[in-house]
């Protein structure tokens, strides 16, 4: 018998019905695949997979995977972009006609999104029965530093930003809006309370986890961003040369931004991804948890390529990356201000940037003039002969992957550091200073600075200003490009008034645009202000 569609379709029905008239459940089963409320939120299984979609949050395309990167180092003084989308170069000029601009618009939804799962966490895990004490604890601790490390960020974003500090239950209600100062305050309460139940260090597969070290050194940022100087070094005090952490600065710069040498003792926090599931551009835009977890900041920083001469094969070189971010080529001559001890350039400058060593012009020096930079394989001269404009731009060599293949893609698998113990033993000497101890500063600079190679500083000569300038010369050159240089922007005060600004604009012109009273901040996002009844932030 000849059997069409329909009729399949007709008898599919009939057995269906017939079906449930016998056995009324057939049809009411749960999807294993998408668990509910009602059926999560049982074992402590249930709550460490909680926990570990709290850090997936951390990879989202509006957090360290992409955007966030173009927030912090682009716009500070020393990153900038020159991407033919121009409103994304605008973005980093400080000019933003369209406040739901795509940047905007993802570093606020997965900031959320996080700071969401995480309060999912903090209100469920408590109520699962049988669950070992101290593993609860943990993860309830986990949640915690996680939620802080969102606001942390959004607070030096965005101000004054929604404080969403439950798991809504009625969407009707909208969340509060907290000010500057109460945001702070909630990230400073959050550590607090994450750090007494967080362990030392991990092992095995839970490494990469929040550990009580990287809850006191966020707190001693978040103290530093107040001003807080005392409460500060105390925090700090805790982890330097402590050996319950173990932290300490490793033998080689570059360890701290390569793949095989991640979760070192260097790192006190970073963001943990890889390239296993390759997902190209915008994988990780949603909560797949097949998703890419690589990082993009490579793609979308790498230095481009060159076309090639016509009639002269061989002589193009395929793009890198995008070029999306470039270096002002002042950080380059602050570099270039002090040689080794033993007369070298200092060696976190070829770490750093990718950048024409020859152009004694631009970025003149009585040190050795050292080989032409090595450009994914290819001289830098050579890349660019044919095109001046390139031979004088500087792009970031930081967390590229040139150091074991020949292109890039959108899926890094380099960890993207957050916290290192570098930056602990300068913001420690800075919360010194700042109590004029400023003799007991130096040697933690020292500390940093004869990892390079670098002389001692003398522990005497220096006034409390003069070793404020220094420190300023040793973050630039340690830290340039690891999302701390707007941080230090805002602590300084030098977003504050214009004498400050125009300063920043002798060697970053995208100051010229920079509005004090208004550019501090991102304006919040216009669909917020109007659903949530926001207030936006100044002058927008």
């Amino acid at each position: 018998m000849k059997v069409t569609f329909l009729t399949r379709l007709g008898l599919a029905g009939a057995l269906l019905l017939g079906a449930t008239a016998c056995e009324k459940d057939l049809l009411d089963q749960t999807n294993p695949n998408l668990p509910t409320t009602e059926s999560a939120w049982k074992t402590s299984d249930d709550a460490v997979r909680a926990s570990t979609a709290c850090y997936a949050g951390l990879q989202g395309l509006g957090m360290y995977r992409r955007w966030l990167n173009f927030a912090f180092d682009l716009r500070d003084d020393i990153g900038f972009s020159q991407s033919p989308w121009g409103e994304l170069a605008d973005f980093t000029h400080f000019i933003q006609v369209n406040y739901d601009f795509e940047v905007s618009n993802n570093i606020w939804r997965d900031h959320y999104r996080t700071i969401f799962r995480c309060n999912q966490v903090l209100d469920k895990v408590p109520g699962i029965q049988g669950m070992d004490a101290t593993l609860q604890k943990r993860v309830l601790a986990e949640a915690r530093f996680l939620r802080a490390l969102c606001y942390y960020n959004l607070a030096s974003l965005y101000g004054n930003v929604p404080l969403v500090l439950a798991t809504a239950t009625d969407l009707n209600v909208v969340p509060p809006q907290g000010t500057e100062a109460q945001v702070w305050a909630q990230v400073i309460s959050d550590l607090q309370a994450a750090q007494p139940d967080l362990p030392a260090r991990y092992t095995g597969a839970d490494v990469g986890r929040a550990t009580q070290g990287a809850a006191i050194a966020l707190l001693g940022k978040a103290y530093m961003q107040n001003h807080r100087w005392a409460d500060a070094q105390a925090q700090f005090a805790k982890i330097i040369d402590a050996p319950t952490y173990g932290y300490g600065l490793t033998a080689a710069y570059t360890d701290n931004f390569r793949h095989t040498t991640e979760n070192n003792q260097e790192s006190i926090f970073e963001v943990q991804f890889s390239d296993m599931n390759k997902g190209g551009n915008d994988s990780g835009n949603g909560p797949d948890a097949t998703s890419s977890q690589g990082g993009q900041r490579s793609q979308f920083w790498g230095i481009p390529g060159t076309a090639e001469i016509p009639g002269q094969p061989g002589t193009g070189f395929p793009g890198a990356g995008f070029g999306d971010g470039e270096v002002r080529p002042w950080v380059v001559r602050e570099f270039l201000q002090e040689p080794t001890a033993a007369g070298q350039r200092d060696p976190r400058l070829a770490a750093t940037v990718f950048y024409n060593r020859r152009d004694q012009t631009q970025f003149p020096t009585s040190q050795p003039i050292d080989a032409d930079t090595a450009v994914y394989g290819v001289g830098f001269v050579t890349r660019y002969r044919r095109d001046s404009r390139n031979l004088g731009r500087v792009y970031w060599r930081k967390y590229q992957t040139d150091y074991y293949r020949t292109f890039e893609d959108f899926d890094s698998p380099i960890n993207q550091r957050v916290i290192r113990y570098a930056d602990i033993l300068l913001l420690q000497a800075e919360a010194l200073n700042e109590q004029n101890q400023t003799a007991t500063a130096v040697p933690l600079i020292n500390r940093v600075r004869q990892r390079a190679g670098l002389a001692p500083l003398s522990t005497s000569g220096f006034t409390r200003t003069t070793l404020h300038t220094q420190l300023m010369h040793e973050r630039a050159t340690e830290l340039a490009g690891e999302g701390v240089r707007w941080f230090d922007l805002q602590r300084w005060g030098l977003l504050e008034n214009q004498t400050d600004v125009n300063m920043l604009k002798a060697h970053d012109p995208d100051f010229n645009n920079f509005v004090v009273g208004k550019s501090r901040l991102l304006p919040l996002l216009q669909t917020e202000v109007d659903l949530n009844k926001l207030q936006q932030n100044p002058s927008y």
